[in-house]
């Protein structure tokens, strides 16, 4: 049976007709990189595959007799853990020679599950190092093991000494048969004897002591040759007619042991273990054949008692069978449904990997599950329990075969994850601090999206690419950190530059003044960062203000050489001063046109990339016009009041 990087073993906990109980696919994917990463424990089942190993290989025995269940104990589950095969197979060949066969039976069961056990993980073993070298697996052979010879000669010797046991059992049965019904026939003979009462009784005491000195019969024998001597028994008593007190002191004896006997079988009722139970009711009943009659006015009831306590754990034997029968046929719809359901986890075939480690978790508690059910019907055992390690091995061929594929991929993942290691030490030792930040986080990027690698390879690697990494970004924060005390000395100079624009008066100086503060602005360097839109904005407010100042001086001294112009032009008459005042009035709306033309063009620009800086470039021209469209206008008028004058 095909597994994955351990055996499936499993076999049943009782070997021969019971067939394959419980199972275990205990597989996992071993292959190299990808499938190593998926190694699983699985449902411990090695001492039933162990099991179905020695049935394969014809190590069975067959029906249990009845002497070998009278005179075997069970060993222990553990009396052969720790013993290698040599060990086993030593202890194997003492027990032949040193123990009577019937005592055996159980042993030799368990030393050979034990062999197997250590065979089957020897095999195993084997079988991986075949396929990582790269053979296919089928063309895998189990070496051969002198070890298993010798066990192989050692059950056939057990066996020989079994099966001649067995004969000689038999022909010691047909034996006592014949010295038996040899029995019987001098008890016939013994009715109607003309021979002396006293002569004939102890004759009778003889038979009877030949009979039960006699071993068993063939089973088949039993019950006719009982009721056949027990008749003539009793015609015997009827027969000779002896003294009285002779016949009812025998008498008295039989019915003293046949009371005991009825109170033995009553207390049977009380016994736990029904099987024990009633194996001692069937030597009652051997005890009650062997003990004689007794009188008449007692015999009935004293059977009815007897036959009474019998019924009552016959009742009790056959409703627990009854009980087992319906709980093994339990047993089987609930393995059925663990078939079914591992059959469905086998057809799904998962495509990812996070499926496949749903679907092995599952399928362990399927595993688990079925452990813990009890046999199923004996004719059902061997089929559910293959049905059900079928299942279990498609799953995992299917699963190592995917891992196998991915393994590829793995390494392939691997090489993209080197590439990316060297390109990150690379920039390790880069001071072009902004561009070398984007790049890495850039290569980090990659590193998620390249895939996962093997992982006995996966934390070498992602260190590797982590420590390059890590040595830009410290060196990084170490030199940003020199730089904090320069950035709060301009912080310094540039508060105390605020003040001084914020104070001044440009008209002093003109544009001068400003680009002035402008330039020593420029020349001081970065402010700390949680500072910056705050000290940028008070920059901006005082070159506005000081730009508002100028512009109002500058118009102020605009307005006034203008009324000069005018006084030139009023004593030069009207006709040049209306002039002019056309010349403005063209102006006034020329520039009405521009500022509506740029306000429309606004509307455009906002749907554009970059419509910000756009934006703000038209409404600075907007603003500019107005003020220029303003002072026409106020010129216009200052014509108008000089005509009026």
């Amino acid at each position: 049976m095909a597994t994955e990087n351990t055996t499936l073993s499993a076999l049943e906990e009782q070997v021969g007709p019971q067939g394959a109980e419980d199972t275990q696919t205990a597989a996992t994917a071993a292959t190299d990189g990808a499938a190593a990463e998926e190694k699983t424990t699985e449902v411990d089942f090695v001492e039933e595959e162990a099991a179905l190993a020695a049935a394969d290989a014809g190590l069975e025995l067959g029906e249990e007799t009845a002497e070998e269940a009278a005179a075997e104990e069970t060993p222990a589950e553990d009396a052969f853990d720790g013993l290698s095969k040599e060990e086993l197979l030593d202890r194997f060949a003492r027990e032949i020679e040193e123990r009577p066969v019937p005592a055996l039976r159980r042993t030799v069961d368990a030393l050979k599950v034990a062999f197997y056990r250590i065979r089957r993980t020897e095999v195993e073993t084997a079988r991986r190092a075949w396929i990582e070298a790269g053979n296919a697996e089928e063309s895998f052979a189990a070496p051969t093991d002198e070890a298993e010879t010798r066990l192989k000669e050692l059950f056939r010797e057990y066996r020989r000494r079994r099966d001649a046991f067995i004969a000689d059992l038999d022909a010691k049965k047909e034996a006592n048969l014949q010295i038996k019904t040899a029995v019987i026939e001098e008890l016939k003979a013994l009715v109607g004897s003309d021979e002396t009462l006293n002569h004939t009784f102890t004759r009778f005491r003889e038979l009877q002591q030949r009979w039960k000195e006699t071993g068993p019969v063939p089973q088949a024998a039993v019950k006719d040759l009982w009721e056949t001597y027990n008749l003539h028994v009793e015609n015997f008593y009827d027969f000779i007619k002896i003294n009285k007190e002779l016949r009812d002191l025998d008498l008295k004896k039989n019915h003293e042991r046949k009371v005991a006997l009825c109170e033995q079988a009553e207390a049977l009722s009380d016994e736990k273990l029904i099987v024990e139970a009633f194996r001692k009711l069937q030597k009652l009943h051997d005890a009650w054949r062997e003990t004689g009659p007794v009188a008449n006015e007692y015999r009935e009831s004293l059977w009815e008692r007897f036959k009474a306590a019998s019924s009552r754990i016959n009742k009790l034997h056959q409703e627990h069978f009854e009980a087992l029968k319906a709980e093994q046929l339990k047993n089987l719809e609930l393995k059925s449904a663990l078939c079914e359901a591992a059959e469905a986890l086998a057809t799904a075939a998962p495509a990812t990997r996070k499926e496949w480690t749903r679907a092995n978790d599952r399928l362990l508690e399927i595993q688990k599950s079925w452990k813990a059910i009890g046999f199923a019907p004996k004719k059902d055992n061997n089929r559910i329990y293959e049905r059900f390690r079928a299942a279990c091995n498609r799953f995992f061929e299917l699963k190592r075969a995917y891992f196998a594929d991915m393994k590829g991929e793995m390494e392939q993942n691997l090489l993209r994850k080197n590439a990316l290691c060297e390109r990150a030490e690379a920039l390790a030792e880069s001071e072009e601090w902004k561009q070398t930040t984007d790049e890495l986080i850039a290569l980090q990027a990659e590193w998620k999206q390249a895939g996962p690698v093997s992982r006995r390879h996966a934390d070498a690697v992602w260190k590797r690419f982590r420590s390059a990494c890590d040595r830009f970004f410290e060196r990084k924060a170490a030199h940003f950190a020199s730089v904090d005390d320069a950035y709060a000395q301009n912080l310094a100079l540039k508060t105390a530059l605020l003040e001084q624009m914020e104070a001044a008066d440009p008209a002093e100086g003109g544009i001068d003044t400003i680009r002035e503060f402008q330039r020593r602005w420029g020349e001081i360097g970065f402010v700390p960062i949680r500072r910056k839109e705050a000290i940028q904005k008070r920059y901006k407010a005082a070159l506005d203000r000081l730009f508002d100042l100028l512009r109002g001086a500058e118009r102020d001294r605009s307005m006034g050489r203008f009324r000069e112009k005018l006084s030139t032009l009023k004593n030069s008459g009207d006709r040049r001063l209306t002039s002019e005042r056309e010349r403005l009035c063209n102006r006034v709306r020329q520039l009405e046109q521009e500022i509506g033309l740029l306000e429309n063009n606004i509307g455009f620009f906002a749907r554009s990339k970059n419509a910000e800086a756009l934006v703000a470039d038209v409404r600075a021209k907007i603003e500019r016009a107005r003020e220029q469209l303003q002072a026409a206008i106020e010129k216009v008028k200052l014509i108008d009041s000089r005509g009026e004058e």
